[in-house]
């Protein structure tokens, strides 16, 4: 099925899950991929799995000709980086300081700006040449303004739900870990129902409260975009997110790579 075809794979390392999007020569997403995050995989283990995963898609490994990877975990950029070098005989671009994106970062520490910020403002500005805010539903919640010039002002860290919740069943003697998902009303009539009230329905607020914040200090109308695995969710609930976009931090990275090349 491959062919002659050059494809580019792009790699988001998160706290929580691998993202890997498999993009063809006109930047076309051909498939896409999650796997748990684990800080003892080898690199053998990335090529067997990925060799599977392209198997499955009619795919050949040989048919990757470039890589592209935002990591915010360190110990997993070594496999990674001998993934490419050995197994696809490839120096991929990593996503840091000293990349060019494109994108200004505005804030006090650009060093200390997580590359999976950074790649998402870069996919927003490109998408969104208004202005954009980015909410990406992660391990942390995080809020990235973007400007209309294509500047990274800065942004908000939360607590990710998945962490709240487990905070909640970790931190106290009876409650339960419950499933994060709406409940029927906001007014919980057990104790599942009363936590998955104040994660879902409270988060949404949270979101409401800080775009309106976000939104007052800045010169432009954002566009307001969810990413991440729960942003669906939490948008369906909230007033302020225009709409979703799970692809987004990919998409970035195969932006990034084309202008570094």
């Amino acid at each position: 099925m491959s062919g002659d075809a050059a494809f580019l794979l792009a790699i988001d390392v998160g706290n929580t899950n691998v993202s890997l999007g498999l993009f063809d020569e006109k930047r076309s997403l051909r498939a896409d991929w999650r796997l748990e995050t684990r800080s003892g995989r080898t690199a053998d283990e990335y090529i067997a799995i990925l060799d599977e995963l392209l198997r499955r898609a009619g795919i050949d490994v040989a048919a990757i000709k470039a890589v592209a990877v935002s990591s915010v975990v360190p110990p997993i950029l070594k496999p990674l980086e001998r993934l490419c070098q050995v197994h696809l005989h490839l120096t991929p671009l990593i996503v840091g300081p000293g990349t060019k994106t494109g994108v200004p970062v505005l804030t006090e520490n650009p060093r200390e700006v997580g590359a999976d910020r950074i790649v998402n403002a870069v996919a927003a500005h490109d998408r969104w040449p208004q202005g954009a805010i980015v909410i990406d539903f992660g391990t942390a919640t995080t809020f990235d303004v973007v400007s209309a010039r294509g500047e990274y002002l800065g942004g908000v860290i939360a607590p990710g739900l998945s962490v709240s919740a487990d905070a909640l069943y970790q931190a106290t003697a009876k409650l339960p870990r419950v499933e994060i998902a709406r409940p029927a009303a906001a007014i919980g009539r057990n104790t599942v129902a009363c936590m998955q009230s104040g994660l879902v329905f409270g988060y949404a607020g949270l979101v409401d409260a800080l775009v309106g914040r976000i939104k007052a200090e800045v010169d432009f109308a954002p566009r307001v975009v969810g990413t991440g695995g729960l942003a669906p969710l939490i948008a369906a609930e909230a007033r302020s997110i225009d709409e979703c976009d799970d692809m987004l931090t990919l998409r970035g990275l195969a932006i990034i790579h084309d202008r570094n090349r």
